[in-house]
């Protein structure tokens, strides 16, 4: 606890008095913690003279950021316009299903999994497709699923 206390204070003291650094500083705590903790928030807050209401404001802003702690294995689901067209509200709908996700949820309980929605994957051609990590997939259909993410099941 105390090595990452030291670590953060370190990210503080690069960015302490650089003005518009506050979303490279959030990058890195992101980076450090996985997540951006409502307490380390308010600790930046007090350490870096920063309006909470500003550094919230940044954080729910941008899309990079998350408040919550994250899956091991990220699945993005396309909502792009051929995606759509093509099923993906079917394939989100067996996906939380095989994931037992209920709504308000996006990651599971033993945070293998995140689901998110994005608005375009750019791989048209493969629609209704997903990504896990850095691997696509295309041409799904809410059947094939289940084989998809049992292949990152642990």
């Amino acid at each position: 606890m105390q090595k990452s206390k030291q670590k953060l204070d370190a990210i503080l003291t690069k960015f302490k008095g650089k003005h518009g650094a506050l979303i490279p500083l959030l990058q890195e705590i992101q980076t450090l913690e996985g997540y951006l903790k409502k307490e380390t928030l308010k600790y930046v807050s007090e350490q870096m003279g920063i309006s909470a209401a500003e550094i919230f404001g940044v954080a729910t802003f941008y899309s990079m950021f998350r408040l919550k702690p994250q899956g091991k294995h990220v699945v993005r689901v396309c909502k792009g316009t051929a995606c759509h067209v093509t099923g993906a509200n079917a394939i989100l709908n067996a996906i939380r299903e095989h994931l037992k996700l209920t709504d308000g949820e996006d990651t599971t309980g033993d945070t293998l999994f995140t689901v998110m929605e994005v608005a375009c994957l750019g791989c048209c051609s493969l629609a209704p497709v997903i990504m896990i990590g850095d691997q696509t997939y295309g041409k799904l259909t809410p059947e094939s699923v289940s084989d998809v993410l049992k292949k990152f099941a642990e």
